[in-house]
């Protein structure tokens, strides 16, 4: 596999990620109450940092030839 198909999936993971996180969001803000909503949402904000640092990464990285 060449490096720049490395770098699609890689990034298609890291969109992956900041998907799950704006649905977890959502559902702990409006749907959950208490202590599960709190899990909830830590779950959240932890895959919307790896999405952001996925992404952050496959742009820095630059043009692959």
């Amino acid at each position: 596999m060449s490096q720049s198909m490395l770098n699609m999936w890689i990034s298609f993971a890291g969109m992956g990620f900041l998907i799950i996180a704006i649905g977890l969001i959502l559902l702990s803000r409006y749907k959950l109450k208490g202590v599960l909503a709190g899990i909830v949402a830590s779950i959240a904000y932890i895959s919307l940092f790896l999405g952001a640092i996925i992404i952050i990464f496959i742009v820095f990285s630059g043009p692959t030839g």
